[in-house]
């Protein structure tokens, strides 16, 4: 009975002796998944871009009907040019598939335009009757604009968000016309303004986290800017009489970017 424990005890020794030198298998490594990306909190960035702009410029003068003239002539329209900017802001992702936003940005413009035209007319001098030119020259021209605007939009992925925007937009304006009369009434008279003008602005854009990056994102946009009108008046010594403008300033800009956003 004694030999027969002691051979199951040395058995039993051996078992755990075995269990021991084998080990526990090793637990299955777990991949640690990378945290969801969060919109919340600032970013600063920079912007290239091409605009389609409007510059309508009309200059009117009654007086030039007792000529035979046009009194009112239009000048300069597309103002196309290019522009570039900067722009900051900050980001709220109010829930897990939307986001809202503030956005300011500032840019210059290399957009202008100029239009020159002609007209004859006749004039009486009381001791003969001649034939004169009335030349135009209006240009007109955005300088620099700028917008401040609220952005909301959808993350059609948690680091694509596709948004729209709206809000208020300024921007230095400018015209200039001069206008020459030559024959029998010889004269060159003229017209120049620059200001700022405020309106509204309005688009839509996507905006997407680069790859392999945590903190900068690309950006495409489209805006639609109104800046009002400019108008003022003078007075043409030539055919004595007083005359008035006014120009209408649109632009459509369409632009690229990126952003570096803060770490939430």
């Amino acid at each position: 009975m004694k030999k027969q424990l002691l051979q199951s005890a040395a058995a039993t020794v051996l078992v755990m002796a075995s269990v021991a030198a084998v080990g526990t298998p090793a637990m299955a490594q777990v991949p640690v998944p990378m945290p969801i990306y969060n919109w919340t909190g600032f970013y600063l960035g920079g912007n290239v871009g091409y605009s389609w702009g409007r510059g309508a410029l009309n200059y009117n003068e009654p007086a030039l009907a007792s000529f035979g003239l046009p009194t009112s002539i239009s000048g300069s329209n597309r103002l196309n040019g290019g522009i570039g900017g900067v722009q900051f802001g900050y980001n709220w992702q109010v829930a897990t598939s939307w986001v809202a936003g503030l956005e300011t940005d500032f840019q210059v413009s290399s957009e202008r335009a100029t239009r020159t035209s002609a007209y004859p007319f006749t004039f009486n001098d009381g001791e003969s009757i001649g034939i004169g030119t009335l030349s135009a020259t209006l240009t007109s021209k955005i300088m620099s604009f700028g917008t401040v605007r609220g952005r909301f939009g959808f993350l059609v992925t948690p680091t694509t968000l596709l948004y729209a925007t709206g809000g208020l937009a300024y921007g230095e304006v400018g015209v200039s016309g001069t206008l020459t009369s030559t024959a029998g009434l010889p004269g060159v008279w003229s017209f120049y303004q620059n200001a700022f003008r405020f309106g509204y602005a309005a688009g839509a854009g996507i905006e997407g986290l680069i790859p392999t990056t945590r903190n900068w994102t690309w950006k495409v946009e489209y805006l639609h800017i109104d800046l009002g009108t400019l108008s003022g008046s003078g007075f043409d010594n030539t055919f004595g009489s007083p005359f008035y403008w006014n120009a209408k300033f649109t632009d459509d800009i369409a632009r690229i970017g990126f952003n570096y956003h803060a770490a939430p």
